[in-house]
């Protein structure tokens, strides 16, 4: 008998880390994932931070579904992710979802001028802590032949760019990295995929919809006239972790409100 459409999103059970989650994206793949009976990790750098989202998050579950609790990592450090991993199994005892969306973008401008620091740090936060994380999961998840990792790129890594270009360049190689991992792991049923979303009213990317004017000219040149929010790349990553997604792998799924499609030409 197939499966209802609850049964297909339902995540009772599963435990998931989720990088960078007291906000934005990330805050609202936790949330949506715990909704569904998940038990989450939220972690970013601040152990307050952490602690209070994940607190909320059980206050709005009401003991009803699954569970948050909050771990603090600093993705940079290679013995912070060692120890979020270390610390979830610790509590429940495995990883069966790894969301990749904690992610920096310290430098606007041309790659000519981007600072040799800047330039690492970017590559060491968005590609190698990714590597860091998914290395450590995936043993378990071979064992028990099942597990899901998500990486949050961006529409960045499929064009060119004037003033983001290691930001985007880092993008594309995550959605390299998916598709690694999809033809190194899955035999053992683990599926890797990236969520691509364009612009979502986030604090990373507050500048660019703060101001009510530029927002309405970003907003026209959108398809559906609109950019994205955080619940609408989430309601993505929880299909995709979810037996709704269980035969979609290595892909990049892009979610921008048409853009990538083709730009309307402003009227402004």
């Amino acid at each position: 008998m197939a499966e209802t459409p609850e049964e297909m999103f339902d995540l009772g059970g599963k435990v998931a880390i989720v990088t960078g989650s007291t906000k934005g994206i990330g805050r609202a793949i936790a949330e949506q994932m715990a909704a569904l009976g998940a038990r989450v990790v939220v972690s970013s750098r601040k152990a307050d931070a952490c602690d209070q989202v994940a607190a909320e998050i059980n206050a709005a579950l009401d003991g009803s579904a699954g569970e948050a609790v909050g771990i603090p990592c600093h993705i940079l450090h290679r013995e912070q992710c060692e120890a979020l991993v270390q610390r979830t199994v610790d509590r429940w005892g495995r990883v069966d979802i790894l969301v990749c969306n904690a992610a920096l973008n310290p430098f606007l401008g041309s790659l000519r001028d981007i600072p040799d620091e800047a330039f690492d740090k970017t590559i060491d936060a968005n590609i190698k802590s990714n590597v860091w994380l998914t290395n450590l999961v995936i043993p378990g998840m071979i064992e028990r032949r099942d597990g899901v990792i998500l990486i949050i790129g961006s529409t960045g890594g499929l064009r060119g760019t004037e003033n983001l270009g290691t930001y985007a360049m880092t993008k594309a190689a995550d959605m390299q990295l998916v598709r690694n991992l999809t033809v190194e792991w899955g035999r053992y049923n683990i599926r890797a995929n990236c969520i691509a979303p364009s612009l979502v009213k986030t604090d990373m990317a507050k500048a660019l919809w703060s101001d009510p004017r530029r927002l309405d000219i970003v907003n026209r040149s959108y398809p559906l006239q609109r950019i994205g929010e955080p619940d609408e790349v989430a309601a993505i990553a929880v299909a995709l972790a979810s037996r709704a997604g269980q035969w979609m792998t290595g892909q990049t799924i892009v979610v921008d409100g048409g853009m990538m499609a083709g730009s309307l030409v402003s009227e402004a």
